[in-house]
């Protein structure tokens, strides 16, 4: 499902790589210079550009200075473009029309750490706590013991991103362990750039510590990217490597990669450092597949073409492409906010994506718990087997937005959708899994880096030839048929609608995850539900018992309807929670303006979302949360009698 809500999300921005954007703009440009593919050949790359000599990465001392970022994405426009027939949404409830924010300028790191820290006692002296603190190595996470930086860097947000053409690039990795090389890939109409790596985290506020920074390296504005007609997915493949980078010293974790060119503007390229094991901790699992999806980089994502239209949007999405607005603007949303107070938490942390965890299922064994973010809509069924099979081994499952495991997903080499498929169980492909054990179950050496492709062909899947020997593989909603398999199996509540903009809702106001908060039953929280939520629904009921935390009246296209927080367990001892909101994480953030805009939700609001996601994190960070909590108190027949 699209992301972003009301009049107040989006925030101006110079780009005009997609469709028009709401709010009075008219129609943008199609991406210019190194972001226009040729829509009239095959897969051939169009026109030239002038090459830049590959330049291995020599780092030197870190400069720079504060800086902001104001970015939004361009949403597929209403009305139909160039002269293209009407939009016909085939997916009524979905609203594929609807404007796709990807965040906005943050206005300092006082407001969100101010939040972030006030709800703990041991946080008040601003300083760093825990395993996590000052430069001491965190014990015991598996594939490095690189020590954490010691001091954050304020100056970590971008100050001016420029015109499209501007600077941008792309990593030929989603992960890597520490310690492996990367290639970048950046397009600039500047002489030179540096880049400069930060690392997410606490800080004592600062959010980000510079980690790495490069030597000049000359910059050249790269080819034209390529549309491979039959899918209309958009390429860079065709860009020359830049410089290459070692993460030797990296400790793992969310890095922002600020690309920084000489003519003063500036790009984010994401990438996570992860982790091999997450034995005794709790895993984050960033959502690099649901990044891509909305990227509408060279104008075209999974919900619209060039001209706009669903009809014509691509069928399957290459990560060999740079990310618009920011470049990051998902992550900094749906995520960050997240990871900066885990963090500051201490409980001992692991990284990896949802990419990762389909290709190495192993990095869930012995997880104390496994954290999905705000948005993670788009799930293999490897990974979602993978997820399951952890819940039943004992490890607590939070689900932190609404839309999760909404989209059913295949991944792909570079060479896009046609046929393969890399890590499909009992396929050839990449590090393909059936379990926690077994063939590609430890994801050797550097197979990954054949998942550059996302394919979704969503309701044209009988349009797809990998369907004629996997006819259970429609890569549709999870709950669609064939092969019909509600997400709510695993995350307890089922996708229901956008979009709204609704209140809060307690319910059970004495429950342990409430405690500390003061809230009573009825007490309400403006605007936190939206702009997608998720409610418990008696005929897709979780797999056990199950307490609904929040119950939020909301009007979503005229329907009256709720938005549940659920809780549940299963008889391994895991407990599984579920926000009900897209915007849980950026309720962390509510009141400071931090990602440009906060749906008018409150600082109370950032105060009782943080306080809540503190017991939630400790709790799961113990083990099998039903063996140490009260069990559910099943009142899903009264709310829904």
């Amino acid at each position: 499902m699209d992301d972003e809500d009301d009049e107040d999300e989006a925030a101006t921005t110079g780009r005009g790589d997609g469709p028009a954007r709401e709010g009075g703009e008219g129609p943008g440009a199609a991406h210019t210079g190194s972001g226009t593919p040729d829509r009239d050949g095959s897969d051939a790359p169009v026109g030239a550009a002038e090459h830049g000599p590959e330049a291995r990465a020599a780092g030197d001392p870190a400069s720079g200075r504060a800086h902001d970022s104001g970015e939004a994405d361009p949403r597929p426009p209403v009305e139909p473009q160039h002269g293209l027939e009407p939009h016909h949404d085939p997916e009524p409830h979905h609203g594929l029309d609807r404007r796709h924010f990807l965040g906005a300028a943050a206005v300092g790191a006082a407001g969100l750490a101010t939040v972030l820290a006030g709800c703990d006692s041991g946080s008040g002296s601003g300083q760093d706590h825990g395993p996590h603190a000052g430069s001491t190595a965190r014990p015991g996470v598996s594939g490095t013991t690189a020590p954490l930086p010691a001091a954050g860097a304020d100056d970590w947000r971008i100050r001016s991103a420029g015109p499209p053409d501007a600077v941008e690039g792309y990593a030929d990795r989603v992960s890597v362990l520490p310690g492996e090389e990367f290639g970048l890939y950046v397009s600039t109409t500047a002489p030179g750039f540096r880049v400069s790596a930060f690392r997410v985290g606490w800080y004592g506020g600062a959010q980000a510590a510079l980690v790495w920074r490069s030597g000049r390296v000359a910059g050249h504005r790269q080819d034209r990217p390529h549309l491979v007609v039959p899918t209309r997915t958009v390429q860079a493949s065709g860009w020359q490597r830049s410089l290459k980078v070692s993460t030797d010293g990296w400790p793992e974790g969310a890095y922002l990669l600020r690309l920084d060119a000489e003519n003063g503007h500036q790009r984010y390229v994401p990438l996570v450092v992860r982790s091999t094991a997450a034995a005794g901790r709790t895993l984050i699992m960033h959502a690099p597949a649901t990044w891509q999806a909305y990227n509408q980089w060279g104008g075209y994502s999974l919900y619209a073409g060039r001209d706009g239209s669903y009809a014509h949007r691509s069928l399957a999405v290459s990560f060999d492409r740079p990310y618009d607005g920011s470049g990051a603007e998902k992550f900094l949303v749906y995520e960050r906010a997240l990871v900066v107070l885990a963090e500051r938490l201490g409980i001992p942390l692991a990284y990896t994506t949802g990419i990762d965890v389909h290709l190495a299922p192993n990095v869930l064994r012995g997880a104390h718990a496994a954290v999905a973010l705000g948005h993670d809509e788009y799930w293999t069924p490897e990974q979602r087997r993978h997820v399951t099979a952890a819940r039943d081994a004992g490890t607590n499952l939070a689900f932190l937005g609404a839309n999760t495991c909404f989209r059913r997903v295949r991944l792909e080499g570079a060479g896009g959708s046609g046929g393969g498929a890399a890590g499909q169980a009992g396929t050839p492909g990449v590090g393909g899994t059936a379990g926690f054990s077994g063939a590609g179950a430890g994801r050797a050496g550097t197979q990954g880096d054949q998942v550059r492709t996302v394919v979704c062909y969503k309701t044209d899947f009988h349009a797809d030839p990998y369907l004629a020997k996997h006819p259970t593989m429609a890569t549709t909603d999870f709950r669609a048929r064939p092969a019909a398999d509600p997400e709510s199996s695993m995350t307890g509540v089922l996708y229901e609608g956008f979009p709204t903009d609704a209140a809060f809702v307690v319910e059970q106001a004495d429950h342990w995850l409430f405690a500390g908060t003061g809230v009573r039953k009825g007490q309400s929280f403006a605007h936190l539900v939206g702009v997608e939520y998720d409610r418990v629904q008696p005929g897709s009921p979780p797999p056990g018992p199950t307490e609904i935390l929040a119950h939020s009246p909301l009007v979503c296209q005229g329907r009256h309807s709720h938005s549940d927080a659920a809780y549940y367990t299963v008889p391994s001892g895991a407990g599984v929670f579920a926000s009900g909101t897209m915007r849980w994480v950026e309720g962390l953030m509510a009141g400071t303006r931090e990602d440009g805009r906060d749906h008018g939700m409150s600082a109370a609001t950032a105060r009782f979302v943080t306080r809540t996601t503190e017991n939630l994190l400790r709790a799961f960070a113990g083990g099998p949360a039903a063996h140490s909590h009260p069990a559910p108190r099943d009142n899903v027949a009264t709310l829904y009698p």
